[in-house]
């Protein structure tokens, strides 16, 4: 188990390397690969409602946790052939969508507040 997104990126890229895949493993490929296993993880919920969701039998959250997984390894692999430290993309756009979402503006709300024109 890792404890920490860089020994997470270190493991996926010995993975990696092990296998020699480097050669295949271009942003655009993995890029890919990762909405193929996001379309994968939406698999689970199609045709539930909100609160069967919520609610997962333990075999189908395993299965959803394993769609998790191949996400996040993913993206890690994809930040690390592009240099991206996740962490600091991660908290930036964080601040980025403090700005761009207000509390007083979006709080409760599931559309886009600047849809009605209430973004003054």
């Amino acid at each position: 188990m890792t404890d920490s997104i860089e020994k997470l990126k270190q493991a996926v890229d010995r993975f990696a390397d092990d296998r020699k895949w480097e050669q295949f493993h271009s942003p655009k490929n993995l890029a890919m690969a990762l909405i193929v296993e996001a379309g994968e993880l939406v698999e689970h919920f199609q045709w539930l409602s909100q609160e069967q969701s919520l609610h997962l039998d333990t075999q189908k959250k395993s299965a959803v946790a394993e769609e998790m997984a191949d996400v996040f390894i993913y993206l890690v692999r994809m930040a690390s052939r592009l240099e991206i430290d996740l962490l600091d993309a991660t908290a930036k756009k964080l601040i980025v969508n403090a700005r761009k979402y207000p509390v007083s503006k979006a709080a409760g709300r599931a559309d886009k507040y600047t849809a009605y024109g209430t973004d003054k």
